[in-house]
């Protein structure tokens, strides 16, 4: 975790719970979301009804796309509890200047090549926050980000 960043928690470390722990490649656009798929199946296989699985894989790979373009990758966290899935994502990038103006929609930071690749459109903290019951963020600029975001059953 960013030196100085604290995720929001619910003793996950201590939970009895599922948890898996995925990297996320920042300089490969050809795997970004492969932990998405992956969390979508473990889910699946679990058994949770298809619109939680929709809402937390849509968080996830939104997610996951935001560390490619703007952090150079990170890690991804899945806790599995019954009746919620927590995803916690830790980067090492350039922090987020303004939360608030990052959560609107279509304002983006991305560069020309990245929307040239059809990434980049401003959507991704805002359909993170619509997909999921709760979503915290802890940013440090030129220290990283925590992205903790709750899906409930």
């Amino acid at each position: 975790m960013p030196a100085g960043l604290q995720a929001k928690r619910v003793n996950e470390l201590d939970c009895e719970c599922l948890s898996y722990r995925f990297e996320v490649d920042g300089s490969n656009f050809t795997t970004a979301g492969e932990a998405s798929v992956q969390v979508k199946r473990i889910l699946r296989r679990i058994g949770f009804p298809p619109e939680t699985i929709k809402r937390a894989s849509i968080a996830m790979y939104e997610g996951e796309i935001n560390m490619v373009i703007h952090a150079g990758g990170g890690i991804a966290e899945l806790f599995i509890y019954e009746d919620k899935i927590v995803v916690v994502l830790t980067d090492h990038g350039p922090g987020i200047a303004d939360v608030a103006l990052a959560m609107k929609e279509g304002y983006s930071t991305a560069p020309d090549n990245i929307r040239a690749l059809g990434f980049g459109a401003g959507m991704g903290l805002p359909n993170m926050k619509r997909y999921t019951d709760i979503m915290d963020i802890q940013t440090a600029l030129g220290k990283g980000t925590v992205i903790t975001m709750t899906v409930n059953v």
